[in-house]
Protein backbone atom coordinates (compact mmCIF):
# COMPACT_ATOMS: atom_id res chain seq x y z
CA UNK A 1 0.00 0.00 0.00
CA UNK A 2 3.21 2.21 1.05
CA UNK A 3 4.15 2.10 -2.96
CA UNK A 4 0.28 2.62 -4.00
CA UNK A 5 0.66 5.87 -1.76
CA UNK A 6 3.79 6.77 -3.13
CA UNK A 7 2.31 6.16 -6.95
CA UNK A 8 -0.53 8.17 -5.76
CA UNK A 9 1.49 11.08 -4.75
CA UNK A 10 3.47 11.11 -7.62
CA UNK A 11 0.76 11.25 -9.93
CA UNK A 12 -0.50 14.06 -7.93
CA UNK A 13 2.82 16.01 -8.87
CA UNK A 14 2.03 15.24 -12.60
CA UNK A 15 -1.19 16.81 -12.15
CA UNK A 16 0.52 19.29 -10.30
CA UNK A 17 3.54 19.43 -13.04
CA UNK A 18 0.32 19.05 -15.95
CA UNK A 19 -0.84 22.91 -14.73
CA UNK A 20 2.60 24.17 -15.07
CA UNK A 21 3.43 22.26 -18.44
CA UNK A 22 -0.40 24.46 -19.42
CA UNK A 23 1.66 27.33 -18.31
CA UNK A 24 4.84 26.65 -20.21
CA UNK A 25 2.59 26.14 -23.06
CA UNK A 26 1.48 29.21 -23.44
CA UNK A 27 5.08 30.68 -23.09
CA UNK A 28 5.98 27.96 -25.83
CA UNK A 29 2.90 30.14 -27.90
CA UNK A 30 4.49 33.53 -27.02
CA UNK A 31 7.38 32.05 -28.41
CA UNK A 32 6.29 31.39 -31.86
CA UNK A 33 4.75 34.26 -32.00
CA UNK A 34 7.91 36.05 -30.94
CA UNK A 35 9.47 34.22 -34.29
CA UNK A 36 5.89 35.26 -36.05
CA UNK A 37 6.01 32.16 -38.20
CA UNK A 38 2.16 31.02 -38.35
CA UNK A 39 0.96 33.11 -35.48
CA UNK A 40 1.28 36.69 -36.59
CA UNK A 41 -2.03 38.56 -38.18
CA UNK A 42 0.20 40.65 -40.64
CA UNK A 43 3.38 40.77 -42.73
CA UNK A 44 5.40 42.97 -44.04
CA UNK A 45 6.99 41.75 -47.43
CA UNK A 46 8.80 42.69 -51.04
CA UNK A 47 8.35 40.78 -54.10
CA UNK A 48 9.29 40.15 -57.77
CA UNK A 49 6.37 38.69 -59.69
CA UNK A 50 7.44 37.75 -63.42
CA UNK A 51 4.92 36.75 -65.91
CA UNK A 52 7.53 34.10 -67.20
CA UNK A 53 9.67 31.33 -64.90
CA UNK A 54 12.93 31.98 -66.84
CA UNK A 55 13.03 35.49 -65.65
CA UNK A 56 12.36 34.83 -62.64
CA UNK A 57 15.20 32.31 -62.08
CA UNK A 58 16.81 34.66 -63.18
CA UNK A 59 16.27 37.58 -60.68
CA UNK A 60 16.91 34.49 -58.37
CA UNK A 61 20.72 33.79 -59.35
CA UNK A 62 21.07 37.12 -59.21
CA UNK A 63 19.86 36.50 -55.04
CA UNK A 64 22.05 32.93 -55.02
CA UNK A 65 25.52 34.39 -56.20
CA UNK A 66 25.34 37.40 -54.53
CA UNK A 67 23.93 36.54 -50.97
CA UNK A 68 22.04 33.41 -50.09
CA UNK A 69 24.83 30.46 -51.60
CA UNK A 70 26.91 31.76 -49.00
CA UNK A 71 24.18 32.15 -46.66
CA UNK A 72 23.70 35.59 -46.15
CA UNK A 73 20.49 37.49 -46.33
CA UNK A 74 19.66 39.23 -49.14
CA UNK A 75 19.77 43.75 -47.50
CA UNK A 76 16.49 44.76 -48.32
CA UNK A 77 17.65 47.72 -50.40
CA UNK A 78 19.40 45.11 -53.13
CA UNK A 79 16.07 43.22 -53.28
CA UNK A 80 14.94 46.74 -53.97
CA UNK A 81 17.25 47.21 -56.92
CA UNK A 82 16.31 43.58 -58.15
CA UNK A 83 12.37 44.71 -58.07
CA UNK A 84 12.62 47.67 -59.59
CA UNK A 85 14.50 45.55 -62.46
CA UNK A 86 12.90 42.42 -62.84
CA UNK A 87 9.36 42.51 -61.44
CA UNK A 88 6.48 43.05 -63.91
CA UNK A 89 4.08 44.06 -60.46
CA UNK A 90 3.66 47.80 -60.30
CA UNK A 91 5.31 47.54 -57.03
CA UNK A 92 8.27 46.63 -59.11
CA UNK A 93 8.82 50.77 -59.29
CA UNK A 94 8.75 50.92 -55.14
CA UNK A 95 11.33 47.98 -55.03
CA UNK A 96 8.55 45.40 -54.72
CA UNK A 97 7.43 47.03 -51.48
CA UNK A 98 3.77 45.32 -50.41
CA UNK A 99 4.07 46.42 -46.88
CA UNK A 100 1.96 45.70 -44.25
CA UNK A 101 -0.72 43.03 -44.91
CA UNK A 102 -2.98 41.09 -43.04
CA UNK A 103 -3.96 36.97 -43.89
CA UNK A 104 -6.85 36.78 -45.93
CA UNK A 105 -5.65 39.62 -48.26
CA UNK A 106 -2.94 37.85 -50.30
CA UNK A 107 -4.31 34.96 -52.36
CA UNK A 108 -3.30 31.15 -52.16
CA UNK A 109 -0.09 30.50 -52.47
CA UNK A 110 1.36 33.99 -52.26
CA UNK A 111 -0.02 34.09 -48.31
CA UNK A 112 1.12 30.98 -47.65
CA UNK A 113 4.79 31.54 -48.82
CA UNK A 114 4.55 34.98 -46.99
CA UNK A 115 3.26 34.15 -44.10
CA UNK A 116 5.72 31.10 -43.72
CA UNK A 117 8.77 32.82 -44.60
CA UNK A 118 11.27 34.04 -41.82
CA UNK A 119 12.07 37.54 -41.08
CA UNK A 120 14.83 38.66 -43.02
CA UNK A 121 14.95 35.52 -45.41
CA UNK A 122 14.31 35.31 -48.94
CA UNK A 123 11.89 33.00 -50.35
CA UNK A 124 12.55 30.56 -53.26
CA UNK A 125 10.74 31.31 -56.64
CA UNK A 126 7.16 30.03 -56.67
CA UNK A 127 4.06 29.80 -58.98
CA UNK A 128 0.67 31.50 -58.29
CA UNK A 129 -2.13 32.68 -60.46
CA UNK A 130 -0.01 35.60 -61.12
CA UNK A 131 2.62 34.23 -62.04
CA UNK A 132 6.36 33.52 -60.95
CA UNK A 133 7.05 35.03 -57.25
CA UNK A 134 10.10 35.42 -55.13
CA UNK A 135 9.51 37.15 -51.42
CA UNK A 136 11.67 38.77 -48.92
CA UNK A 137 9.75 38.63 -45.48
CA UNK A 138 10.68 42.31 -43.77
CA UNK A 139 8.37 42.18 -40.49
CA UNK A 140 5.46 40.64 -39.05
CA UNK A 141 2.85 41.77 -36.28
CA UNK A 142 -0.13 41.07 -34.51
Amino acid sequence: MGKDAKAGGKGKGKAAGGSDDGGGKGKGKSGKAADGLGTCTYVKARHILCEKQGKINEAYKKLQDGWLENGDKVPPLEFAKLAAEYSECPSGKKGGDLGWFPRGKMAGPFQDVAFATPIGATSAPFKSTHGYHIILCEGRKN
